[in-house]
């Protein structure tokens, strides 16, 4: 393995991990005290202010804050590549590039205290550097710079849940639980954030009348997304799909209940991921993966399975940029009068002139209008 060429940076510690420059009750103990205080042992003093604050680590040339090792280079020669297939807690699974087996790793605390804006710095999916210690365990070093990746925004952090995939598979269910077209809009509008080819999957298509779901898969046939009714129970129309995620490293998201585990373990000979069925109450479905995991294909590729999702808030996207990831929307938002038009309330419109005129389904621009009004929503 070729030697990066390293250099020293600085770097911020994420928030809270610093300690305090001085006690936060300092005025109140002098106030109590008066001049008998000592404050030589009750405050640090330095020249150096918020740079103490800070912390040194070694980086690659590329200056990637998640390339950084952080470590001396004495045991360089040790660092071995994988491919992260779980993560659960402090806890990694990794797959050794190349080898079958499995290495539980810990992270190593300075890629913890970075300062990032994700809320996890290791994801399943991440080809990372790693240091074996002892029998089938190891210390991650580092990260490789990620190409694609599924995320979502959770608590103000960007929830990364899986990276290095391709292709989005959405799965959907005709009946129970129902059908949620505006979840599926906005997993495509991630999709095309993300540079991911959707896949739109609806799944349970043998306890609906196929009929009733013709207008809603006209839409999004039109709009160029590939979109396909299938039956895990039945084994319909799967041979398609085993064919798109040949060579492919595909992640599978949907709501809980939807049967994405009932579907891979269809598409998959001999898998047997764990399934439960939807709660009879409230007709929503049981969590049954709880973490995103990596599988490797026999014939190439990858599949993720990943805990379903009821709610979708997307990341990182202002509603100026909306329309550009609404694929039937965009080619007419260039048309209105005003270029900054939200194509709410704006007169001379052209995307609401093409709704009215049946140029754009009604439903989806409900979906866009509902998106921009409550980014949190389903």
């Amino acid at each position: 393995m070729g030697k990066k060429k390293e250099r020293k940076v600085r770097v911020d510690f994420r928030k809270n991990y610093g300690s305090s420059a001085r006690p936060p009750d300092l005025t109140r103990q002098y106030q109590d005290q008066g001049q008998e205080l000592d404050t030589q042992s009750s405050q640090r003093v330095s020249g150096k202010g918020d740079r103490t604050r800070r912390r040194t680590i070694l980086t690659t040339e590329e200056g990637d804050p998640l390339a950084a090792t952080g470590v001396s280079v004495e045991r360089q020669q040790d660092q071995r590549l994988g491919r992260v297939l779980r993560v659960h807690g402090l806890e990694c699974v990794v797959q050794p590039e190349g080898e079958a087996i499995h290495v539980r790793c810990a992270v190593r605390g300075v890629l913890k205290t970075l300062s990032t804006d994700q809320r996890h710095v290791v994801v399943a999916g991440d080809v990372v550097r790693f240091v074996p210690q002892g029998d089938a365990q190891g210390m991650i070093l580092s990260i490789e710079p990620r190409s694609h990746a599924l995320a979502r925004a959770s608590k103000g952090k960007r929830h990364v849940i899986v990276a290095n995939v391709d292709q989005l598979l959405i799965i959907v269910s005709a009946a129970e639980p129902a059908l949620k077209p505006n979840l599926i809009d906005r997993f495509l509008a991630t999709a095309e954030q993300d540079g991911l080819e959707p896949v739109i999957v609806i799944n349970k298509c043998d306890l609906i009348d196929p009929a009733s779901i013709q207008p809603l898969v006209g839409t999004y046939a039109r709009c160029g997304y590939s979109i396909w009714m299938v039956s895990a129970a039945r084994g319909w129309n799967l041979d398609p799909l085993r064919q798109m995620i040949a060579q492919r490293h595909s992640v599978v998201a949907g709501q809980s209940g939807v049967g994405k585990s009932s579907l891979l373990n269809a598409l998959i000979p001999g898998w047997k991921l764990r399934v439960q069925s939807i709660s009879d109450d409230n007709q929503k479905g049981r969590h049954t993966t709880t973490t995103a995991e990596w599988f490797p294909l026999e014939q190439g590729g990858a599949l993720v399975d990943t805990p379903g999702i009821r709610q979708f808030q997307l990341w990182d996207i202002i509603p100026d940029e909306l329309t550009s990831l609404f694929r039937d929307l965009r080619p007419f938002a260039n048309r209105c009068r005003f270029p900054n038009c939200t194509h709410q309330h704006e007169s001379d419109c052209a995307v609401k002139d093409a709704v009215a005129d049946g140029k754009i389904d009604v439903r989806r621009y409900e979906s866009f209008s509902h998106i921009l009004d409550d980014p949190q929503g389903e």
